[in-house]
């Protein structure tokens, strides 16, 4: 059976709204909460960027069940890979386990601010498979002296190491990084606007490459995280207070952006039905199950993500954990 886990914006709320929000989370029967991780939201005016590994560690300690995964972090150049396997091995800890690891390439909005050129994709694609290198090495407890085209490390160790298994889960948008999953990750997370292209694109690839290395069971092992983008709201006007922290991330200029305001000022340039229409649109528990259904039925998803806005988070999440549910775990 799919778990169903609720995704928080880090770029949407800040620290202690997301607090309110995890607890809630977990009390409404959700699986898990995934989190993002940012340095700069996607607006000026609106937005938020907690920094998300303090968050983990005061998810961890206000929830007693809910899994929490980071999606996702891009352990490239604001963080040294060796820092991130610390903080994945502290994070488990602190939640008894229940800790998951989602690392992806990285995007200019978050690296840029401090200074970084975010490369070509053939770049932060070699800097990621270094990276998950020293991240397995370390949580798996080697005192790692590592050399490579991008990071080293000398004698470095976990001396708060996990006590569980930590998944780790490669963030893949398209078949060459999908292929990567074959090096060893214990899943694949998906962002699925359309499930048949998703499934074509990015999954099936990721199978194959799999296959190739270890056969069928080794495929059957791997781990699918499938998320999806979504407006709760009855009206125009509420679909555009809901998505107004958001509406940046769909403006163009967004892959080389690095400052809010000029993602928010281009937005704002736009009709406001162009930006609202980039999302998908749901009006009742009914949409929502046509919805995220598909990633159960369709890309046989083992972690389903809710990425959803509304302008009332709290009611939004009470109302899906009492009738969405009970709907996707049917499937």
């Amino acid at each position: 059976m799919a778990l169903i886990y609720w995704f928080c914006s880090d770029e949407q709320f800040q620290p202690e709204t997301i607090l309110e929000q995890a607890r809630v989370i977990e009390q409404s029967g959700f699986d898990g909460l995934m989190l993002s991780d940012h340095f700069h939201p996607w607006v000026d005016d609106v937005g938020a960027s907690g920094f998300a590994y303090s968050i983990f560690g005061a998810i961890a300690a206000v929830t007693s069940k809910v899994k929490i995964m980071s999606a996702v972090t891009a352990p490239l150049f604001r963080f040294h890979p060796a820092v991130i396997a610390q903080a994945a091995a502290t994070i488990d800890r602190l939640s008894g386990g229940r800790f998951e690891l989602g690392i992806g390439t990285g995007e200019n909005i978050n690296e840029g601010p401090l200074g970084f050129m975010l490369p070509a994709y053939a770049e932060r694609q070699a800097r990621l498979n270094e990276a998950f290198e020293i991240i397995s090495r370390l949580l798996a407890g080697e005192k790692l002296d590592f050399t490579g085209e991008f990071y080293q490390t000398k004698a470095a160790k976990l001396y708060s190491p996990p006590v569980h298994k930590i998944p780790v889960f490669l963030a893949a948008g398209g078949p060459k990084t999908a292929a990567a999953v074959a090096n060893g990750y214990d899943g694949l997370m998906v962002s699925v606007k359309n499930p048949e292209e998703t499934l074509t694109k990015v999954i099936e690839p990721a199978k194959q490459a799999v296959s190739a290395l270890g056969g069928n069971q080794l495929v059957n092992s791997m781990k699918i995280a499938a998320v999806s983008w979504s407006i709760y709201a009855k009206t125009d006007e509420e679909a555009w207070q809901a998505a107004k922290s958001q509406r940046g991330l769909r403006a163009p200029g967004r892959d080389e952006a690095i400052d809010p305001l000029q993602l928010q000022q281009a937005a704002d340039q736009l009709p406001r039905e162009d930006i609202i229409s980039r999302y998908n649109r749901v009006a009742s528990v009914d949409d929502y199950r046509q919805l995220y259904g598909p990633l159960i039925s369709e890309l046989h998803a083992d972690i389903v993500g809710i990425q959803t806005t509304s302008i009332n988070q709290i009611d939004t999440i009470k109302l899906l954990g009492r009738e969405l549910l009970p709907a996707l775990r049917s499937l």
